[in-house]
Order: C-alpha cells, then structure tokens, then sequence
C-alpha cells in the first residue's frame, strides 16, 4: 500500500492545544466493527461500552521531562537536546536527538546554565542511528532528579501552548519513567473512571512499553512496508499474561489501551517475547492474535498509527469515522479526543 493512501485533510483548530480538565470530559467516537455504527458520547462514560470481565490491558510508562536547552561551550549557539534511551545502567550516557546537528561533532561539549552545584555539560561521544547523537554527561548526580529542575516536556511540534503542568502530560497511572513522548490513550483515565470500571468488574492489567520518538517519525517510502520502525523497550509481567489467558477463556475482551499496549501485545503474540525490544509495524492485513478492541486517540495522517488503526478497522472505515469527528469538530492528536473501537 502506498502512503498517500492514509492522507486526509485536517483543519488546523481542531489541533488540540490544552488538555482539557477534568481528563474524563474528552469526547468518546464509539465505533463497532460488527454493527458498522458510531456513537457519540464522552469518555467518562466509557465503562458502559464494556462487559464485566473484559480486561483493558494499559501502559504503565512515565514520560520524563526529556527536553534540554543549552550552548555549545565556547559558542553563544542554543542548542537542544532530546533524550531519547539510556544507553547505560549509570544514567550518563544517551542517545539523543539535537538540533542544530551540523554543529555538534565528536568531542564537542554542551553546557547547561540553568543547572547549579555543578553546572551540568556533555559530551559528544559519536553519531549515530540517522543522525542522533551518543552523548556522556559530565556529572554524578542522578540526570533523572536534575532533568526534573531543569528539563521541558517533550511535547509533539504540532502543540504549541506552553505545558504549565508537567503531570497533566503523564496518566494518571503511570509509574515506570523512560518514555520520550506519552501513551496518549490513556491521558483520559480518572480515579472516576476507573471505580465506574470496578463497580462493572471490569478488570485492568499493566505492560511497560517505553515510547519512543521513532513511533512519531513520518513515514518517507511512499509504499508503507518499506518503512522501518525504530525498536522500543518493553515488558510484559506474568501477571498480565495469566489474566491475558484467563480473560480469554472466559470469552470476554482484551482491551488494548493505546496503539503501545497493543503493539506489545501483538509482539508477544507473534514472538513470545516477554521482555525486551520490538519494532513491529502493524499495517493493513495483518491478523491480530490477541487485541479484541482499542482504545485510542486521532493520529497525524500517513502516521504509522493511522496505519495500525487501519489494519484493525479497515482502511476506508477508518477514514470514514476520521471525517465523521472532523465534521463534529472533534478534538485531535495528543491532547486531543477519544476513540474506542469494539
């Protein structure tokens, strides 16, 4: 298939630039496979679409302020860098995104001024990977604690409003730090939500797959299977696979929360790996072994995540239901409204 096949056409304002409050007041596109229907409602009633014993399986990755400004020593140029993986158990050394690349060679150093007692810098180790760089830092405070005091939200480039809130870019649920970008199917979960989901018995489970910026990169082949996804660290408890396994006994439905926990899920299915690294791209005509239903936000078009919507959907009733929130003016991208396909 060819990219262009997943283009569509969407006015900028209903590029969502705020996260609205409370989470659960998004708008919930309810689309059923089987009735070939869609509903409107929103997400804070979300438990109603769920019977009891289905199990929304959900990623528990914890986005980190990842996003640094600095100088190139001896130069008055700003320079940026994004964090992308730890490359060592010490926290000094990263793979990072920087800009403006042409100026950071080999053994270049970036210092952080708005860091004190000691100042924070870096080192160029090498480039790597399309471009990124490996980089040293030059301090032995823990780079997470500092990254808290000095660090910005890695927030997409279509957002442009500042985040005054750094949480309100994590769930609610999120305890495991590593993510460069947030699973954003989730964002719309309250305490709320999830007692309305208790009172059904409707259970949840928890699979870590830390985000990537490679999940994000625009697709560059025109035929999509050309495309390379970048491999993302994850893990899958025990836990969650026994309930996987029971929850299909029973007959009910594994829910994945986001394209993350389903992309997890399906790289388990298809290599019964439990922990480790997946880059598995999920395109139309792909068979899903484990996914039943997804929840899931708007995505950016001829997006690899367009894509795995379609594969679960179907390509032309995918766009059908993307035209149909445009003409309701729904809300999109990360910040953006909700959308469970049953």
């Amino acid at each position: 298939m060819l990219k262009s096949d997943f283009y569509y056409t969407l006015p900028e304002e209903l590029i969502a630039q705020t996260p609205l409050e409370p989470r659960d007041s998004s708008r919930l596109m309810v689309l059923d496979r089987t009735k070939g229907t869609i509903t409107h409602d929103v997400f804070s009633n979300i438990a109603t679409y769920f019977n009891k014993g289905d199990l929304l399986v959900m990623n528990d990755s914890k986005v980190f302020p990842a996003r640094l400004i600095g100088k190139k020593r001896g130069s008055a140029v700003d320079v940026e860098f994004l964090l992308l993986e730890q490359c060592e158990s010490d926290n000094t050394v990263w793979e990072t995104m920087v800009h403006p690349g042409r100026r950071l060679k080999k053994g270049a150093t970036v210092d952080f001024p708005d860091s004190v007692n000691p100042q924070l810098s870096a080192e160029i180790l090498e480039t790597i990977n399309v471009g990124n760089r490996l980089i040293r830092f030059k301090r032995g405070d823990d780079i997470y604690t500092t990254l808290d005091k000095i660090g910005n939200m890695p927030l997409p480039h279509y957002i442009t409003e500042k985040l005054t809130d750094k949480d309100r870019y994590n769930t609610v649920y999120a305890e495991k730090t590593g993510s460069a970008a947030a699973p954003t199917a989730g964002l719309h979960f309250t305490d709320g939500v999830f007692e309305s989901l208790a009172q059904k018995q409707i259970e949840t489970a928890k699979i870590t797959l830390h985000v990537g910026i490679g999940t994000f990169r625009p697709v560059k082949t025109d035929k999509i299977e050309e495309h390379k996804m970048h491999s993302e660290r994850f893990v899958l408890p025990r836990e969650t696979i026994d309930r996987i396994a029971q929850c299909k006994v029973r007959g009910n439905r594994v829910v994945a929360v986001g394209t993350t926990s389903c992309r997890t899920l399906e790289a388990f299915d298809t290599s019964g790996t439990t922990c480790g690294s997946t880059d598995i791209f999920i395109t139309p005509g792909y068979r899903f072994g484990i996914t039943d239903a997804l929840l899931t936000n708007f995505h950016l078009p001829e997006s690899t995540l367009l894509m795995l919507v379609s594969a679960f959907v179907g390509r032309e009733a995918t766009l059908a239901a993307y035209k149909e929130a445009i003409d309701n003016k729904y809300r999109f991208f990360s910040f953006g409204d909700s959308m469970l396909i049953l």
